[in-house]
């Protein structure tokens, strides 16, 4: 058994790198940070067989250089974990268009790109599953995360769909919407997170795995844990729009 995991090096996709190897899966990383990749390869290589792939996925045909490079060596993963990502909370300028598109392909086109490809692959076979990470951020339009929350909103609405699509050939589609994990990705103080921890606000990238893994073993659709989930998403949209505009000239 073979599990593909983009962003398999650090993080929320190093866990999942953990967790599949737990259950006897031989590991395929990808990321675009060599040095990751070679550490993580070099601590998981004790409890399975790992393979890297160095490649910046953000490219608009990023997807078909990862799955030929695939068909190459003979591997033909059962499981996909699209979790590579980026992030960045600010006013859209000119100036970031290039970031802005960098975004898009990476959250929407690659991964797209890769449910066909792999997902085509897995047809033939006639079996497999396959894990899109989305966002909480997808239900929360706001100023700031504005491209953020719109791409993660395609890959909700996309994962869903095309789970109907696959379930008739024996291949699972899931699409998990994290609250906020505990990365580095927020950049929080460590006394910070520490303190978003122990009150909830935060979860453990270990706690989030668990619970995807065994959605998408389930073969659910969609899953969104943390109680954050019901709470923030609703409370955002109860919120009048001149208020949201008030806020964000005070944030931003």
């Amino acid at each position: 058994m073979v599990a593909l995991i983009t962003g398999g090096s650090s993080g929320i996709g190093l866990e999942y790198s953990r967790q599949l190897a737990a259950r006897g899966y031989e590991l395929v990383l990808v990321s675009n940070r060599e040095q990751e990749l070679a550490d993580a390869a070099q601590t998981l290589s004790a409890v399975a067989a790992v393979r890297t792939r160095c490649q910046d996925l953000a490219g608009e045909r990023s997807a078909d250089g990862l799955f030929a490079w695939c068909q190459a060596e003979g591997l033909h993963p059962d499981v996909l974990v699209n979790n590579a990502g980026m992030f960045f909370f600010k006013e859209l300028q000119v100036e970031d268009l290039d970031r802005v598109q960098a975004m898009i392909n990476l959250h929407v086109t690659t991964v797209t790109r890769l449910c066909v490809l792999f997902g085509q692959d897995m047809k033939a076979r006639g079996g497999g599953y396959i894990l899109n990470v989305s966002s909480m951020a997808s239900r929360i339009p706001v100023p700031g995360i504005t491209v953020y929350s719109a791409t993660k909103a395609y890959l909700r609405n996309f994962g869903r769909s095309f789970s109907y699509e696959m379930r008739p050939y024996g291949v699972s589609v899931t699409t998990v919407c994290p609250a906020a994990v505990a990365t580095p990705l927020y950049r929080l103080s460590e006394k910070k997170m520490r303190t978003a921890l122990r009150v909830g606000l935060v979860q453990t990238p270990a706690w989030l795995v668990r619970r995807s893994l065994r959605a998408m073993f389930r073969k659910r659709r969609i899953i969104s844990p943390a109680f954050m989930n019901v709470w923030l998403p609703a409370l955002i949209a109860l919120l009048p729009a001149p208020l949201v505009a008030r806020i964000w000239i005070k944030v931003k």
